[in-house]
């Protein structure tokens, strides 16, 4: 059900909830208590029954280790992705690593990209 309203109500969502979770992240570590995915789900009008929540973060929390990244937390709602996107990333991946290392410096990201 909660896979289901989230592709309902779209982007804008998944990308606003993006923006909440690094707002509330005060020590930016990438994770977030049970609380406070509880607080954000809340924020953008997503509460559930609490039997409901558990269970969703029973599996997102796999670990056990009471914190779940925001990069789970979207794996777990989108899951993989399709191959046509992967090559696609692969593409933009392959031209932003000029050197061939396998990694990427910000510094070859500026030159490419531009957020204005």
């Amino acid at each position: 059900i909660f896979r289901e309203t989230l592709s309902k109500r779209g982007v804008r969502v998944i990308t606003g909830l993006g923006k909440y979770f690094r707002q509330i992240d005060k020590n930016r570590n990438g994770f977030l208590s049970q609380a406070a995915l509880k607080e954000a789900l809340k924020v953008f009008h997503l509460e559930m029954p609490e039997g409901d929540f558990e269970s969703l973060w029973l599996i997102l929390d796999d670990s056990k280790s009471g914190k779940v990244e925001y990069g789970e937390f979207t794996h777990a709602i989108f899951g993989e992705m399709n191959e046509y996107r992967k090559a696609f990333l692969r593409k933009a991946y392959m031209k932003l690593d000029f050197n061939k290392t396998g990694s990427v410096p910000m510094v070859d990201v500026r030159k490419c990209y531009c957020a204005k």
